[in-house]
């Protein structure tokens, strides 16, 4: 069985809404799938996709082709994981001291 990621449209005509699925090859476009793994709107400017990316790349692990479109997503949205990845603890500033005797109030 030939696996592929590709899209599935959905939403109404001239407003383009896309599902990123992992289908047989040989279903049609629409038709049935193995499973849903983002979405992507085109119409929406700047941020328009969602993607489990660990998914992307178990199914291509496994053998199943990416089309261009759904390669250019996970390509853009392993870089906004990046991107939004807190800096490690390395990198974090120490935590100021503590004082040991504190001023006493009367």
């Amino acid at each position: 069985m030939a696996v592929s990621i590709r899209l599935r449209r959905e939403g109404a005509k001239n407003r383009p809404y896309y599902k990123v699925v992992v289908a047989d090859s040989r279903s049609p476009r629409d038709g049935k799938f193995i499973e849903i793994i983002g979405t992507y709107d085109p119409k929406k400017p700047d941020h328009n996709s969602t993607l489990k990316v660990d998914r992307a790349e178990y199914w291509i692990a496994r053998g199943a082709q990416a089309s261009d479109t759904v390669r250019s997503l996970i390509k853009k949205n392993k870089r906004m994981a990046k991107a939004n990845t807190p800096p490690s603890q390395q990198e974090q500033a120490a935590p100021l001291p503590v004082e040991e005797n504190p001023p006493q109030t009367a």
